[in-house]
């Protein structure tokens, strides 16, 4: 059984920077690909960054490209989201995602991972 855990969330003000950790056990995500998803009050559930299994390539949702940074370190099995120039609409609960099972290329869809994490709240004040 796989767990994701995040954790680094919290409340920073606009332009400040944020780094949002998820740490894996139960399996080696060394060969998965790896995504951020995000959920603002009253919205819907929104694709963030996601990370080839060597890191070799990453994408981001346009709203973020820039700004965020996603990498991981496989020997540690923990996969980073760097926020920088946070804004209030940055401000949501952020989910890490697993894809295991099979991989379409449909990053961006929660419907290609298999694993989700708890989530941890990042806040961003005006």
């Amino acid at each position: 059984q796989v767990q994701l855990v995040e954790s680094g969330g919290g409340l920073v003000q606009a332009g400040g920077s944020l780094r949002v950790s998820c740490a894996a056990s139960g399996r080696t995500l060394s060969r998965y690909v790896m995504g951020w998803f995000r959920q603002a009050p009253g919205k819907e559930r929104e694709f963030v960054a996601a990370i080839t299994g060597s890191g070799s390539s990453t994408y981001y949702a346009d709203s973020v490209k820039g700004r965020f940074t996603i990498s991981r370190d496989n020997a540690k099995n923990t996969v980073y989201l760097q926020m920088n120039r946070l804004k209030p609409e940055d401000t949501a609960v952020y989910y890490c995602a697993a894809n295991l099972v099979y991989y379409s290329g449909s990053y961006y869809s929660q419907n290609e991972y298999d694993y989700w994490g708890q989530g941890t709240q990042v806040t961003v004040s005006s």
